[in-house]
């Protein structure tokens, strides 16, 4: 690449400035490895201690193979065990993780990651380009399953060149670098081919015990390259996937956090002594999925009466009691960029419903929705509501309920109608590739339109702001209409956290501050 083309930028950078310099010469990027260096700490970080968290969302079958996280635990033991090339801050700020600079040229088209220096791994080997390298092919190859292969898909072709990777798109991407931040994209010694659940990442912390659906622990990696987190000598994850019991072994002091904090019973805990809910709004949607391949949803007006039939006002008010908003039926909110209100808000229609129903032409045989409590906090009674508003139009919907022990494994993304949620993404380019690109592994409605792709593929060549925006609004009113993906809602995320955990900081990424609670906090001395 012609180094000439580009120049450094140093700093925090805002995805707004970001883009905005995209439309520009050129794209380039050097964060600090912190957003937190500019401003002081309100208080001075303690060390020592273990850290215990109860955590729903996980099952038996779990792995530490960063591919196939997939749940909320697996995302917890990615961010606890790993480091990405970069990350996104709270504020939505570019921040440099394993590269500590990023650098494009003016189509931003040719993307470079510095790799910094003298990193360690869990095993004390050394972070090199070609670890870098090899697990960004990983990820790229569809046989690993990978949950990031929607936005891996992209690249042309990657080389080191000395202490950098260069990575070449098949179409120009300003938003390649946030792309990036993926938590699946830990990197690993020689990319996890030898032994990719081998949990050897470069994290502040090193797996010692694993007993996949029951319990981690942790031990300070004491090779760690970030002096400014990681300041427990362990941590403990407790998988407890019965929100009741998850809420008891915290008010008992048994865990300091305890995540996917159901709303009706916020309030409660927030009165209980030594006990705080947290809660921050953001880009996590709770949704039920219908795979558009498969009878009877592969046809649109049975689609249709489903999302017609839906009481978002009913369910955000029963479900999430103030703690969210509705939701439109497609992945995207006001708290991404380059968002779009436009799009006409989708009402409870019962008459609708009906009138599509019938246009189906469906037999009237039962159609079978499954859900867990473990889909997302409140999922059986959303699921309950949505079954008296469907049948209230005709529609025979039947609610299935399924065990939480291997929902992630065995349900989602395998049975053709069923619970979930999505944590959302930085920006709309991931949330797309992830989830709704034809190809995307996690293609969870098997939503598969040449012309969506094709439009997916021109937002992310188009470097003008308000162009990019009206290509998205253009991608969101298709999912709208015809795709496989009901969103009555999006909620907040909401943790009740010990008052000995000091240092939270509030982040709508994913919940416990970004998976990064372990990293970032630390015990009242």
């Amino acid at each position: 690449m012609d180094r000439r083309s580009s120049k450094r930028i140093v700093g925090g950078l805002s995805r707004r400035s970001f883009l905005g310099r995209a439309s520009g010469l050129a794209v380039t990027a050097a964060v600090g490895a912190t957003l937190f260096a500019g401003g002081a700490r309100a208080q001075t970080p303690v060390r020592g201690g273990t850290l215990k968290m109860g955590l729903g969302g996980g099952g038996s079958t779990d792995s530490l193979d960063p591919a196939l996280a997939a749940n909320p635990v697996t995302f917890h033991l990615m961010r606890t065990l790993g480091e990405p090339l970069v990350d996104v801050s709270p504020d939505g700020a570019l921040e440099m993780r394993l590269a500590e600079a990023v650098e494009s040229d003016a189509e931003a088209k040719v993307w470079r990651f510095k790799v910094r220096q003298g990193v360690a791994f869990h095993d004390g080997s050394i972070v090199t380009p070609d670890d870098v390298l090899a697990t960004l092919e990983r990820h790229s190859d569809e046989q690993s399953q990978s949950g990031a292969l929607g936005i891996m898909q992209g690249i042309e072709s990657m080389r080191v060149d000395g202490d950098w990777v260069e990575v070449t798109l098949t179409t120009a991407n300003a938003d390649l670098p946030y792309l990036m931040s993926d938590y699946h994209l830990q990197i690993q010694p020689n990319g996890g081919r030898d032994d990719p659940a081998s949990g050897i990442g470069a994290g502040a912390y090193k797996i010692v015990t694993q007993e996949p659906g029951v319990r981690y622990t942790f031990e300070k990696h004491e090779g760690y390259w970030d002096d400014s987190r990681g300041h427990y000598d362990g941590v403990e994850f407790l998988v407890i996937n019965d929100a009741t019991a998850r809420m008891a072994a915290l008010q008992s002091g048994q865990v300091h956090i305890a995540n996917l904090v159901e709303p009706k019973v916020a309030g409660l805990l927030n009165r209980a002594p030594n006990l705080e809910v947290k809660n921050v709004s953001g880009r996590g949607h709770y949704v039920f999925v219908m795979h558009t391949d498969t009878a009877p949803f592969d046809n649109p007006d049975l689609r249709l009466a489903l999302k017609y039939a839906v009481n978002r006002v009913e369910m955000v008010d029963k479900i999430l009691q103030g703690y969210g908003t509705i939701g439109n039926d497609i992945p995207i909110n006001a708290a991404y960029p380059l968002f779009d209100d436009s799009l006409p808000q989708r009402s409870f229609d019962l008459e609708k419903a009906a009138e599509h129903y019938k246009a189906s032409g469906h037999d009237g045989s039962p159609i079978v929705l499954k859900v867990a409590d473990t889909a997302f906090p409140g999922a059986v009674d959303a699921a309950a509501l949505f079954q008296q508003s469907a049948n209230a139009a005709g529609i025979p919907l039947e609610i299935q309920r399924v065990p939480n022990d291997g929902y992630w494994s065995e349900v989602w993304n395998v049975e053709p109608f069923c619970a979930s949620y999505w944590g959302g993404r930085p920006v709309q380019d991931q949330m797309y590739s992830t989830a709704y690109l034809s190809t995307a592994d996690w293609n969870d409605t098997r939503y598969s339109n040449p012309a969506f792709d094709d439009l997916l593929l021109q937002a992310r060549a188009e470097l003008d702001p308000a162009a990019r925006t009206a290509t998205y609004a253009q991608m969101g009113a298709m999912l709208h209409e015809e795709g496989g993906v009901i969103v009555p809602m999006f909620n907040d995320f909401i943790e009740a956290v010990s008052n000995d955990v000091q240092g939270w900081v509030a982040d709508g990424g994913q919940d416990t501050m970004n998976g990064l609670a372990p990293h970032k906090t630390w015990l009242a001395s």
